[in-house]
């Protein structure tokens, strides 16, 4: 009984009432969509998607184009912690339209590439939501992290028994990401870092400094038709993209 009750609330509710829902896509490869969010997405009249600027693609929007040829499709700037932008003025406006979609009778999903409970902008709109409109029916769908996506793909187990995972946005100076490092060093620890991106050439030589360039593993753009997954040691390139994460087993 218990778990059906659960496969309930992700598959949405069976009520015609309007609702928000927060629905995880996936890394970027469409086949990894799971069924609870192509049933979202389905019933929904508005489809909203997170762009970095207006002139640039969603690429959440990219992974489910195929189901929403014939909704009302709408791009929002994500400022993801850019200069330019006031965060909150954003989340605020957003959290508006969805509300005016609701209103008037229409499902509204928020797209979030990978999962969202993972560094996921979308949960400042619920949030802000929660507290000002509490009436309106509001959920969340799961989806495949890229973190998983990317283990997968190199059958790298994430979490053996009696170890310990750690996810990190990648520090910003060398002395922060040493003693990362030294902290899960010898302590049956799993390190991932995310969003390495632009602070590539730090992290590069931190990692050969420790002596442990030859044991992680980058995953980039996982998904998506350029993804790369190899060892760091074989990364030649100065940058890497926005969308990258490594994987270290320290044994």
């Amino acid at each position: 009984m218990v778990i059906k009750k659960v496969l309930k609330v992700f598959r949405g509710y069976k009520s015609d009432s309007p609702s928000f829902t927060i629905v995880g896509v996936g890394p970027g490869d469409p086949s990894l969509l799971t069924i609870a969010a192509l049933d979202a997405i389905k019933r929904a009249k508005v489809i909203i998607s997170p762009v970095s600027n207006y002139n640039k693609k969603s690429f959440a929007a990219e992974v489910v184009k195929k189901y929403t040829k014939f909704k009302k499709n709408i791009s929002i700037i994500f400022p993801m912690a850019r200069d330019g932008y006031d965060p909150d003025e954003i989340w605020s406006n957003a959290t508006e339209k969805i509300v005016k979609f609701i209103e008037n009778g229409e499902s509204v999903v928020l797209l979030c590439l990978g999962d969202t409970s993972l560094f996921a902008s979308s949960s400042n709109i619920l949030r802000i939501l929660k507290n000002n409109y509490p009436e309106i029916i509001s959920k969340t769908i799961p989806g495949i992290s890229s973190i998983s996506a990317a283990a997968a793909l190199n059958n790298f187990d994430l979490v053996r028994k009696g170890e310990t995972l750690i996810i990190k946005e990648c520090p910003s100076s060398n002395s922060e990401l040493t003693s990362l490092i030294s902290k899960s060093r010898g302590n049956n620890t799993v390190l991932v870092i995310m969003k390495v991106g632009k602070r590539w050439n730090l992290v590069r030589e931190t990692l050969k400094k420790e002596d442990i360039i030859n044991k992680s593993l980058i995953a980039l753009s996982i998904g998506m038709p350029d993804q790369i997954i190899q060892y760091a040691s074989e990364y030649k390139k100065d940058i890497m993209p926005y969308f990258s994460l490594i994987l270290i087993r320290f044994e």
